[in-house]
């Protein structure tokens, strides 16, 4: 590990610095962050779930974005790899990169953030990294879940047939962030705060209601084409059943391209036998959680989307890469 000098605590500048911003995070299994690594004793029966999602500062997040919101956006978009899986939150680690231009304070307010959703979210610190360096500040998570053997969803297990169903609402995030950047009006900051604090879908109960699932990161109509391809299948999608929030339906429908190829909106995309609809509409009205049927899959390849008139649209953008930028 490599970090610039901090105050120390009569501890080295890194580990002082740990103790200080990030000891009071950690949980069962954390060693107190003490230790080379993590131990802990999964559920009984249960399969762990993991994945990981960096930020990087001016790409995911602003700089000007408020500390704790920043953490708290680092945990939720991992938290909803988790929901796309139907898997239960354990921990995380946390490994962080950080410029000159960050000091305590920020990381005060950083670690502010991630403490009030792990304590919404039911989980704790397992362990990580710190390090320094010259570029933007990067921020790396990985999430620890569980799931019971052989029942985490999966996005290659679309069926023809299935109906094609969203959580929330669909460009919030895209917006937000034109909000954020003075380009789209945002008089409440309802837009802005939807980009900063993504809604991680935890606590639906999908199993025997959803044939496959993902989360909705890079955009919907690029996730729901991975699913298409991983599954085999072509995906309808009909842009005028694709659920907008009143914010968004305010500034006007030229903005439905960019809401069907935008990123950030951490909402789930679940393909979902007919048979079991009601399941889900009634499942998901008793978690408070909006569900909306965007389209079908099909035979064949690709993804169609087709305005009101059932005529193909055409869209110069349907998603972010990580690789290159949009696609």
């Amino acid at each position: 590990m490599v970090h610039r000098d901090l105050p120390d605590d009569g501890l080295p500048a890194e580990f002082g610095f740990i103790a200080r911003i990030f000891r009071p995070l950690a949980g069962h299994g954390a060693l107190d962050l003490r230790d080379d690594a993590a131990v802990f004793t999964p559920p009984s029966g249960r399969q762990l779930v993991m994945a990981a999602d960096a930020m990087v500062e001016g790409v995911h997040f602003l700089p000007d974005d408020p500390a704790d919101t920043v953490g708290r956006k680092l945990l939720r978009c991992n938290l909803s790899d988790l929901a796309a899986m139907d898997a239960t939150p354990l921990g995380y680690l946390l490994t962080v990169s950080m410029p000159p231009a960050r000091d305590e304070a920020w990381f005060t307010g950083f670690a502010a953030g991630l403490a009030h959703d792990q304590q919404e979210y039911g989980l704790a610190l397992l362990g990580g990294d710190t390090t320094s360096t010259t570029g933007p500040l990067v921020l790396s998570l990985t999430i620890v879940g569980h799931v019971a053997p052989g029942m985490a969803l999966r996005r290659s297990t679309a069926r023809v047939g299935d109906g094609l169903w969203v959580t929330g609402t669909i460009g919030d995030g895209a917006m937000g962030l034109l909000a954020r950047c003075g380009k789209v009006s945002d008089a409440d900051g309802y837009l802005a705060d939807r980009y900063q604090l993504p809604r991680p879908r935890l606590g639906l109960d999908l199993r025997g209601i959803a044939s496959a699932g993902m989360d909705i990161s890079d955009g919907l109509l690029q996730d729901v084409g991975h699913m298409a391809r991983e599954s085999g299948v072509r995906a309808i999608i009909h842009a005028g059943q694709v659920p907008l929030s009143p914010a968004v339906r305010a500034l006007g429908p030229q903005w439905l391209p960019t809401c069907l190829g935008g990123g950030d909106d951490y909402e789930l995309l679940l393909a979902v036998p007919p048979a079991h609809e009601a399941r889900l509409v009634a499942h998901a009205r008793q978690c408070g959680i909006q569900v909306s049927r965007i389209g079908q899959v099909v035979a064949g390849t690709g993804v169609r989307v087709l305005d009101a008139s059932g005529a193909d649209m055409a869209l110069a953008r349907r998603g972010w890469s990580h690789v290159g930028g949009g696609a």
